[in-house]
């Protein structure tokens, strides 16, 4: 089958147990790693019961990024299967996504439609510059086609092209925004993301962020990682100078509005800054900025 799954989980056992009963039988011939990332309570004894996992258990808590990374360190064949712990599988059509790398050697990625709680399905996005600063939104899943990101808990990703680029960027921890970080770099590198709308799995987001982080703490990273990503990733000085006006408007805003969430995700960039200014210069340059940003806007 050439694919590795790697399943990162945090304090969600219970799920992560029921939805292995559930996907085991349509992953036959696929490696399975489970990667724990909560150090203070192994799962070893819940997972003896599952002899064709692989389990590693992480010695600090190392957010997603770092538990993915971990796992496919540990990977043995090809192509990466990111499957979030409460991610159900419907069938087997993650298969033909071997068929697109096979017809794409400039492919780093293949994510999945995702059905939701609602019943709405999800999975192709679109990245783009408005008002000094990179966004992102969901757009039509109808059909085939190009796609801003991977997301982190439903694709296939080839693994070669992942430990090219250094895989998640830990910087991210504890989450948001490193599978955008990832994918951009990659589309910045001349390789391309696909969404395939016939590969169809179930996921309900964020149900296990929300269960361990208060809503002001989820948006303060959100905040924080967009700025990170903007700071590292974005190359056109024409841009940053824009955002940087942008930016200082927002501040100005916050404080007037007292809007801590805001406040505290700029302060909490900001101790980053030094790590992200190394790395914004390691970032490969095939691809400009512009030409990215407006690429999935029609």
């Amino acid at each position: 089958m050439h694919i590795s799954v790697i399943i990162p989980t945090y304090k969600n056992t219970e799920v992560l147990i029921k939805n292995l009963k559930h996907n085991l039988p349509y992953l036959e011939g696929c490696e399975v790693i489970v990667v724990n990332d909560n150090p203070q309570s192994s799962i070893a004894q819940e997972l003896d019961q599952f002899v064709q996992v692989k389990l590693i258990e992480n010695t600090e808590n190392k957010g997603f990024s770092g538990t993915v990374n971990m796992g496919v360190a540990q990977a043995t064949h090809s192509f990466i299967m990111l499957l979030n712990d409460d991610v159900k599988l419907l069938n087997t059509a993650y298969q033909k996504a071997l068929n697109h790398f096979k017809n794409d050697t400039s492919l780093f990625a293949v994510t999945f439609a995702q059905k939701e709680k609602s019943g709405a399905i999800v999975g192709k996005n679109a990245v783009y510059w408005s008002k000094g600063f990179v966004r992102h939104k969901a757009i039509k899943p109808d059909d085939m086609g190009k796609t801003a990101w991977a997301e982190g808990g439903s694709c296939i990703i080839d693994k070669e092209k992942f430990i090219k680029l250094h895989g998640f960027d830990e910087l991210y921890s504890p989450f948001y925004w490193e599978d955008i970080d990832l994918s951009y770099r990659a589309w910045k590198n001349g390789y391309s993301v696909l969404f395939d709308p016939q590969i169809l799995v179930e996921h309900h987001h964020e149900t296990t962020i929300s269960s361990h982080f208060d809503t002001n703490r989820i948006e303060t990273i959100a905040y924080r990682n967009q700025l990170l990503f903007i700071w590292k990733n974005i190359s056109s000085w024409e841009l940053l100078l824009i955002h940087k006006l942008h930016l200082m408007k927002m501040i100005i805003r916050a404080i007037i509005k007292n809007d801590v969430t805001f406040l505290e995700g700029f302060l909490q960039a900001m101790k980053y800054l030094p790590t992200v200014i190394s790395k914004h210069f390691q970032i490969p340059q095939k691809r400009k900025d512009y030409e990215i940003l407006r690429s999935f806007i029609q």
